[in-house]
């Protein structure tokens, strides 16, 4: 089921997840980077414009008189001159609020402040609007006008409006903001004004026009995502142009090389197709070409050895059929083994029997018992040669590892191996060489049978506690008997079978 679900999957080359990752990944980096900068290029131009509204709102408190702001809150808080006002501004005649403030002693100063904050205003370029009012002290109370500029009638003095600040009662100074209002995007701020006692009297307001920033934000956004994508194109295409030559190209190269890979015993390495291509770079994919390469190169070696090894292997055993015909019965008698050319059975007991005769408690020496596994299955599927040739094949490896001590045929497919001198000093290294030797020769699922080689064998050593030889083979061959059911257990055999 998930053979075919993966079949049934649309398949996606790398090249193309390669090239969509780079570009989002160039997309979002670009992109990121643009909104950082943007962010915090607004961000300083928020923090100028609002340094400006408030430094300015504050430098202007301090030119005006608040005693006289007091007193004339008080004037225009009263019911005559709001029905006053009302009436000034029905018939759109400022001189009813003049001719008022006159009255009141307050037209020469209000005259004075409003001149001043008039000719401020004009030298002020960045500055929209800049008032004089009272704001209110609650929520729910409504904001005042004092003063204005000469843009408004002088009838806006005491012109009433709700709370657009949110303040709920009197305050300090109201931290600067930016807000799109009836009258456009502006950024405001408010500075207190106080009068000789301390007490706050109303509030200076500098408005500063954004309009034409918020515009130029828009478009330096358009131009950022605009720009983002332009960007992310060229180097998408510069990336794609790369990463074509230089990985894809190379592994749709290997990719066809290995298809054409057809080894077989009688030809060389251009027929079999080993792969051959020439590779710019000298990188990670040059890496895999030549470890494929090397590789391939092997297989069509180990093709043409095996059959060099089989065909050397017929010409030996048929040599040694010869050597046993001639050597008849006498070879039984002898301390050959006529099949493995080891010491016999013969020249086993004798080793042994000299061995007990000098053996002492500072002997130094070890058995390893040997059993051939699977030879009687190899005998009996496919025939004594193939048998013999099985026997053989475990007695060489256990001759290879243990090249300098006497190694014995004890019994049809049991061997015996005495450790001295550097073999003995070794024992525990060459017990791990002959299991890897077994281990390699058996997993060769790629050969005949009765060329991969097993055996089970155990190790005993020498002791105080050891009487004789003897009773040192005895403890080895409990040990290989052990070795041998783990092994076939692990195959999931009878450990019975022979």
């Amino acid at each position: 089921m998930q053979e075919n679900s993966t079949k049934d999957r649309k398949r996606i080359s790398i090249g193309r997840r390669v090239y969509c990752f780079i570009a989002v990944v160039v997309f979002v980096a670009t992109f990121g980077a643009s909104m950082i900068a943007y962010k915090v290029h607004i961000g300083q131009i928020d923090t100028y414009y609002k340094n400006l509204s408030l430094n300015t709102a504050i430098n202007f408190a301090s030119f005006v008189d608040g005693d006289y702001l007091n007193s004339l809150c008080k004037a225009i808080s009263t019911e005559e001159y709001n029905n006053l006002r009302d009436t000034a501004e029905e018939t759109d005649n400022e001189d009813m609020i003049r001719d008022y403030l006159i009255a009141q002693g307050l037209w020469d100063q209000y005259d004075s402040t409003r001149s001043f904050l008039i000719q401020y205003l004009r030298n002020m370029k960045d500055i929209k609007y800049l008032y004089i009012m009272r704001l209110g002290e609650s929520i729910s109370d409504e904001d005042i006008y004092l003063i204005d500029d000469d843009d408004n009638p002088l009838y806006i003095t005491g012109t009433k409006e709700a709370d657009n600040l949110g303040l709920d009662g009197p305050t300090g100074i109201v931290p600067p903001s930016i807000s799109n209002t009836d009258w456009g995007w502006l950024c405001s701020a408010y500075a207190p004004v106080y009068d000789s006692k301390g007490s706050l009297v109303c509030h200076v307001g500098c408005d500063i026009s954004m309009d034409e920033v918020m515009a130029s934000r828009t478009k330096a956004l358009l131009l950022d995502v605009l720009g983002s994508a332009v960007f992310t194109l060229l180097v998408t295409l510069i990336a794609i142009h790369y990463t074509k030559h230089t990985v894809i190209k190379p592994l749709n190269k290997i990719t066809a090389g290995l298809g054409h890979f057809s080894p077989s015993p009688d030809v060389d390495y251009e027929k079999a197709g080993v792969i051959d291509i020439n590779l710019r770079n000298n990188d990670e994919i040059s890496d895999i070409y030549h470890a494929i390469q090397s590789n391939q190169k092997r297989i069509v070696d180990y093709i043409k050895d095996i059959v060099v090894i089989q065909k050397e292997k017929e010409i030996a055993e048929n040599e040694t059929k010869l050597k046993e015909k001639e050597i008849g019965e006498i070879s039984k008698d002898a301390y050959l083994d006529a099949l493995t050319h080891v010491g016999s059975k013969i020249a086993y007991s004798k080793k042994i029997a000299e061995m007990n005769e000098n053996i002492n408690p500072g002997a130094a020496f070890a058995v390893i018992m040997v059993d051939v596994n699977f030879l009687k299955t190899i005998n009996d599927n496919h025939g004594h040669a193939a048998g013999d040739t099985y026997l053989s094949g475990c007695c060489n490896i256990v001759c290879d590892i243990f090249k300098h001590s006497p190694v014995y045929r004890v019994g049809g497919d049991e061997f015996l191996v005495i450790l001295t001198g550097s073999d003995y000093r070794n024992r525990h290294e060459r017990i791990r060489q002959l299991q890897d030797a077994f281990d390699k020769s058996y997993n060769q699922t790629d050969v005949d049978p009765w060329l991969r080689y097993s055996a089970a064998f155990g190790m005993a050593e020498f002791s105080s506690d050891d009487d004789n030889v003897e009773s040192v083979c005895d403890r080895a061959d409990k040990e290989m008997y052990r070795e041998k059911a783990r092994f076939k257990q692990s195959l999931g055999i009878d450990p019975e079978t022979r």
